[in-house]
Formats: C-alpha cells, sequence, structure tokens
C-alpha cells in the first residue's frame, strides 16, 4: 500500500476537499523522500484545480502524525553505505514542500494528533490551520543527535515569545496540546476523537465564499465542543514562562546552559531540560544558537536556503552521524560528541558550516 493516501471527498456543493493522509505507521509517519514525491505533485494538482477549496493533511493510526524525518537513510548517506547525494535530494525536496505548504493559496487543515517532531514540524508549521489534539506530543529534539531544528525551525523558533522558542530548541523539552497553543504553534485544540467529524462538516458545507474563514468558523465550533478535554491538562512551558524568559536572557549559550545547570530543583520538566543540555552535542547546542541569531531577519525563502546549506555541512562534518548512531543505530547512548564542551567549541568551526558547500549553486534559488 501507498505509504501517503490521498482522497477527495465531496461537499454539498460539488466542490472537494483534498486529503493527503501519511501512512506508514509501522515507522510513525516518518517523512520519507518518496512520500514527499507523493505529496508535492499532487499538492500542486490541487492548488490548480478550482473544484478543491481545502486540504486536510493528516495521518493513518494515532500514535503519530509525523514522527521526523528519513534519519536511517540520511545516516546510511552519510557513513557511505548509500548514494552520498542523497541527503541534498531530501533537504531540497523537503525544504521545496515544506515552503509550499507555508505559500499554499487554499487553506490547508493539519490534524497534528499524537507524535509531532522534525519533519512533522515542518509540515505542520507551514500550514494555515494547525489543529492539536489532547495527546498531541510536539518537540524539536536534534540537540541529542547533533543536529539543529530545521524544517523552518529558524522561523518558527524565533517568532516565540519570551525566549521559548531558543529554550526549546536547545532542550528539545516537549510541548501539549495546551502549550502548542500559548506559543502560536498550533491554532485549535479539538478531541482527538472529532477527526472524522471535521471530515463530515467540512462535507456539508456550501463553500460559497471564504474557504479559510469556512475553515476557521468550522475548527472554532469543534474547539468549543472539546473544551473538556482541555481543562485539566498541564501546561508546563506557560508555567515556566518567567522561568525561560530569565535564562534566555544571557548573551550567550554557555550563560544560557550555565543558567540552567546552577538550577536545584526536583521539577521534572526542569530537569529533563538539564539532561538534555548536558548530554546534548555541545557543537550543536552553540549552532541553534548561531542559527537563530542569524536568521532573526531572514524572510521564509531565505529561511530555507539557509538551512539547506547547514543541513548539508552537518551531514558532511560528522557530528549528526555519529549522534545518530548513538541513539538510533547502535543505541549505545553513548556518542563521542567533537567537542567536550560549550566551551571548547570553535567559533570558526560554526562560522564555516554557515558556508555555501555547494559553491555558487543554490537549489532552492526558485523558491
Amino acid at each position: 500500500m501507498s505509504a501517503v493516501l490521498f482522497t477527495e471527498h465531496p461537499t454539498q456543493s460539488g466542490h472537494l476537499i483534498g486529503e493527503i493522509r501519511l501512512n506508514s505507521e509501522r515507522t510513525l509517519n516518518a517523512l520519507t523522500l518518496e512520500m514527499i514525491d507523493l505529496i508535492q505533485p499532487q499538492l500542486d494538482r490541487w492548488q490548480a484545480d478550482e473544484r478543491i477549496v481545502a486540504i486536510l493533511l493528516d495521518s493513518s493510526g494515532d500514535k503519530a502524525f509525523c514522527a521526523g524525518g528519513d534519519i536511517v537513510n540520511l545516516y546510511k548517506a552519510m557513513t557511505g553505505e548509500a548514494d552520498t547525494d542523497f541527503p541534498q535530494a531530501f533537504f531540497t525536496r523537503e525544504y521545496r514542500l515544506d515552503y509550499a505548504i507555508h505559500t499554499s493559496p487554499k487553506p490547508i487543515i493539519c490534524w497534528g494528533s499524537g507524535i509531532v517532531m522534525g519533519g512533522g514540524m515542518g509540515l505542520m508549521n507551514g500550514c494555515s490551520h494547525r489543529v492539536v489534539t489532547q495527546t498531541s506530543h510536539l518537540a524539536m529534539p536534534e540537540v541529542s543527535i547533533g543536529l539543529y531544528p530545521d524544517v523552518g525551525g529558524s522561523w518558527f523558533l524565533n517568532r516565540m515569545q519570551g525566549g521559548t522558542g531558543l529554550f526549546l530548541g536547545l532542550t528539545g523539552n516537549p510541548i501539549n496540546a495546551r502549550d502548542a497553543i500559548f506559543l502560536g504553534l498550533a491554532d485549535r485544540a479539538i478531541d482527538a476523537g472529532l477527526r472524522e467529524g471535521l471530515l463530515s462538516r467540512l462535507a456539508s458545507e456550501a463553500w460559497n465564499g471564504d474557504a479559510g474563514g469556512t475553515v476557521s468558523r468550522i475548527l472554532r465550533e469543534l474547539e468549543g465542543e472539546s473544551r473538556s478535554c482541555f481543562d485539566t491538562q498541564p501546561a508546563p512551558i506557560r508555567e515556566h514562562f518567567d522561568l525561560i524568559r530569565s535564562l534566555t536572557d544571557h548573551d550567550s549559550v554557555q550563560a544560557i546552559v550555565a543558567a540552567l545547570l546552577a538550577l536545584e530543583s526536583d521539577d521534572k520538566w526542569v530537569m529533563r531540560a538539564q539532561k538534555a543540555v548536558r548530554n546534548g552535542s555541545p557543537l550543536s547546542l552553540q549552532l541553534i544558537g548561531a542559527q537563530l541569531q542569524r536568521s532573526r531577519h531572514l524572510s521564509l525563502r531565505e529561511v530555507f536556503q539557509q538551512e539547506l546549506l547547514l543541513s548539508l555541512q552537518c551531514c558532511r562534518q560528522g557530528e549528526f552521524a555519529e549522534g545518530v548512531r548513538a541513539l538510533l543505530i547502535d543505541k549505545d547512548g553513548q556518542p563521542q560528541w567533537r567537542y567536550r564542551s560549550l566551551e571548547a567549541v570553535d567559533p570558526a568551526f560554526i562560522a564555516e558550516l554557515f558556508a555555501n558547500p555547494l559553491g555558487q549553486e543554490q537549489p532552492l534559488a526558485d523558491l
């Protein structure tokens, strides 16, 4: 069966709702190049089809919307076991798809239930209407594998208030539905059991006017019916907002991490953040700080262009491959990071990572 399912749902008015369903439950719907190459042309066709008034992006199964990207094949390419050109093909086409979703003239609803990480965050954050449920678990935990929050992370992390984007990039701490709404990473919190109800309501509409407004009204109604599902859900990021703001109010990543590690706390949320920066890649920690600083005033187009070059550099310099090996391949949990501490990271090496490894070529120049 196909890794992506496409369905056109007829509406009362004779229009159509296009549904893109990620269909790889076994891998938690992790985004592969095959899936990207299926979605992009179908999305293009639906954008040009006047009968299609809205698009629903969801997934099979209850565990995950999309738990990341094609890490296994990227690892094989980085270690010479597979085509060494794969990373450029994968990241170029992934970011092109993310950009197309961000700039879609038609409303795209993302049903972000279950795990949403890495590549899943890229898909979701480009959508015009982002839905989370009581099972949503969002995160950008790239620091643990020697990478950085890509797929537009340079864009959306920089737009979070009070230093929360930087903090979450450095720690990879998880985000639930209530916090996703607080951070602006989601637009509506809806009961996971109402997914089919969403489709039926979309199908029953007349669609004679503002499609985006129609989608917003339907989601608002469903959110109103779902409030009891979230009444008792904690919101740790909101509850720790003043602490996060204080911790990130320093002039360097070293100072931020030192302030975090200096906290004496039995708060599990704080302890999880401390463990992440203690065990994560020092190179990644410094890179994340530099990434967000350099991209503060970039356009969305420029963000994806910069991230493509940075991701290719990360595939070439070894830290990413070592992180994947330790966490996902050998699973020994003992990565041999390039640098043993934040202070040891060479600023010149960080600067080199932002250089173009392709010379004058920029595969996303036409965005």
